[in-house]
Formats: C-alpha cells, sequence, structure tokens
C-alpha cells in the first residue's frame, strides 16, 4: 500500500482491437466448440457470445443471418478441415498415404465427436440444403483425392463407386466408434479401414479391368512390412482353407 492507504493500480494488460478476419475467426473457433459438444439445434447465439466472450449485438453484426448463418459458416470451417485431411503427397506406398490421411480425419472425429455425429447424420433443425451440399462436397473432395492417388482422375462406374463405397464405410465406421463411445483404439481403427480399402479395392480388381490395374500400381509399392503384407500373412490361414475352390 502507498502512504494514502490505498493500493497500487494493477496495470491492464493492453486492449487490442481485432481485425475483421481476426473476430471472424473467434467466432467460428468458439462456434466449432460448442457444436464439437452439442447438436446444433442445441446452441444459441448466447452460447457463442458467452463462449467468445463477446456480446450478442457483435455475433448478429458478423452474422446477421443469425444462428443459421452462423452454423453454415462454421460447418464451411469444418469442412475445410475435413477436405484438407486427404491431402496428401502422392510418393510412397498407397496404404501408407491412407493411414496419414485417417489419422487426420479420425483425429477432427475424435476432437468433435458430436458435433460430427450430428453433421453426417442429419436430422437438425438447422439442416438445409445448403449444409447437406457441403457435406457432399467433403465426399467428393475425399473421393477425388483417393482416385488421384491410384492413379485413375476420370475413374470408370466401378472404380468410382468402390471409392464412394469406401468412403461412406468410413463415415459410418467413425459414427458408430462415437456411438459406441470409442471403445476401439483409433489406431486400430484406422488399421482396420485400411485394410478394408484393400480388400475392396482388391474384390472389384476381380471383374474390373481398370480397378486391376490401379490394384497393381498400388501393390507393387508395397513392402512385406507393410499394411498389405501383414493382411496377406493373417489372411493366409484362412484362405488356406479355400484352396479345394480353385
Amino acid at each position: 500500500m502507498n502512504g494514502s492507504g490505498t493500493a497500487p493500480a494493477v496495470p491492464r494488460p493492453a486492449y487490442r482491437r481485432l481485425s475483421v478476419a481476426e473476430r471472424r475467426a473467434q467466432l467460428l473457433a468458439a462456434a466449432l466448440g460448442l457444436f464439437a459438444q452439442r447438436a446444433p439445434e442445441d446452441v444459441s447465439l448466447d452460447d457463442v457470445a458467452n463462449a467468445a466472450q463477446v456480446s450478442r449485438p457483435l455475433v448478429y453484426r458478423y452474422f446477421p443471418g443469425g444462428k443459421q448463418q452462423l452454423y453454415e459458416a462454421a460447418l464451411r470451417s469444418a469442412a475445410d478441415n475435413l477436405e484438407g485431411c486427404f491431402d496428401e503427397a502422392e510418393t510412397g506406398p498407397l496404404t501408407l498415404r491412407l493411414a496419414r490421411a485417417l489419422d487426420r480425419y479420425l483425429a477432427f472425429v475424435d476432437q468433435h465427436d458430436a458435433g460430427f455425429s450430428a453433421l453426417l447424420q442429419g436430422g437438425s433443425v438447422v439442416e438445409t440444403a445448403r449444409t447437406n451440399a457441403i457435406v457432399d462436397e467433403v465426399r467428393r473432395t475425399a473421393a477425388e483425392q483417393i482416385l488421384r492417388h491410384l492413379g485413375a482422375p476420370e475413374p470408370g462406374p466401378r472404380l468410382r463407386m468402390m471409392v464412394r463405397t469406401w468412403i461412406t464405410a468410413v463415415e459410418a465406421a467413425s459414427l458408430i466408434w462415437v456411438d459406441e463411445e470409442k471403445q476401439v483404439p483409433l489406431d486400430e481403427l484406422r488399421d482396420w479401414l485400411v485394410d478394408h480399402f484393400v480388400a475392396l479395392l482388391v474384390a472389384t480388381s476381380a471383374t474390373d479391368e481398370e480397378s486391376a490395374r490401379a490394384a497393381a500400381a498400388a501393390l507393387a509399392t508395397e513392402t512385406a512390412d507393410g499394411p498389405v503384407g501383414i493382411l496377406a500373412r493373417r489372411l493366409a490361414p484362412a484362405l488356406s482353407g479355400a484352396a479345394h475352390l480353385l
């Protein structure tokens, strides 16, 4: 205390005004954090304002369309993150590229479990044709990137269907994983999904020449100690029982 008996003033940290882009990013981050924990219809603008430590009018200033506009913007931000998960360099064995992409994808699912479920399962009161289009764009982008890794940017119907089927399986497995309280370790889920991709590709190659070429090129880059080599050794005992069918 000083001589007058008044405690010395504690200096406050300097206030920094955020730019428009920074403030918008702050509000979207707060909204995504809430949507990660609760379904969109359970999140109010007051919740977002409180999470961002700003006033409700400020939220309206940046999102005059209210909750719907904010949700779509947050969904767009999440979609950008998911699309980036499959952006992988075209080097090394295909299964290792897929594993790295899945690591990023599943990490997002883990961090945004409730929001991810609400996003993919639909039925939300704030769901619209635009939000559905954003989700479909993520699927299309993922398929295009995987087909690029397979050397088939303009695939025929069977190879394209195989890749889209696998993406659907990844989504379904992620939702089940969340619903069943994440009982399976993430690395085991990732490895199983990679095995699923290999199995689908090989099965499709049996009746489709384009898929057979893609499978041959992909398998040529694999190693004995990689995912395909491990899968082949695990399958060998089971397949030996079917030798009489050959």
